[in-house]
C-alpha cells in the first residue's frame, strides 16, 4: 500500500509541477486575457487536480486514523476525548458569539443573522483554539527549560 501511494504522489507531483511550468511560462498578461476570455483549461485543470490531491489526502487521513486506532492499540476513549473537547470549543464559540441584528448583502448573496453568528462562532472558536495552542507551546517549552 504504501509503494502504490508513493507511486500516485509522485504522478500527480509531476502533473503539478509540468502544470505550473506551463502557467509561468504563459505569463501574466497572457494568463488574464486567456482567463478573461474563458478559455483557461489550463488553470480549470489545476484547479481539478488540486481539488483531486485534497480529496484523497483527506479520504487517506481518515482512512488511516481509523485503521491506527482500531488495529494499532489506539485508545479510542483518549480519541472521543479529543472529539469532544473540540466539539465544545466549537458549541461555546457559537454560543457566546451573537448573531449581527442587520443582514448585510454582497453580490446577491444575504447574510441573515443566523449566519452571522456561524461566522463568529468560528472565529470565536479559532480564537480560543489559538490560544490554547500558543499557550500548549509555551508551557512545553517551559517545562523542557525546567529539566
Amino acid at each position: 500500500m504504501h509503494k502504490i501511494l508513493k507511486i500516485v504522489v509522485a504522478v500527480l507531483s509531476l502533473i503539478g509541477v509540468i502544470g505550473l511550468v506551463r502557467i509561468i511560462m504563459t505569463g501574466e498578461e497572457e494568463a488574464k486575457a486567456i482567463i478573461s476570455s474563458g478559455n483557461g483549461v489550463l488553470f480549470e485543470t489545476m484547479s481539478s487536480i488540486a481539488y483531486i490531491i485534497l480529496v484523497l489526502a483527506i479520504i487517506l487521513v481518515i482512512f488511516f486514523v481509523f485503521k491506527n486506532l482500531f488495529t494499532g492499540g489506539g485508545d479510542i476513549k483518549n480519541t472521543l476525548i479529543g472529539l469532544g473537547a473540540f466539539v465544545a470549543v466549537l458549541l461555546i464559540g457559537y454560543l457566546v458569539s451573537g448573531g449581527d441584528s442587520l443582514n448585510y448583502e454582497y453580490d446577491g448573496v444575504v447574510a441573515t443573522a443566523g449566519k452571522s453568528q456561524l461566522v463568529g462562532g468560528g472565529l470565536v472558536s479559532f480564537y480560543i483554539l489559538s490560544v490554547v495552542a500558543i499557550l500548549a507551546m509555551v508551557f512545553s517549552g517551559v517545562k523542557k527549560l525546567i529539566k
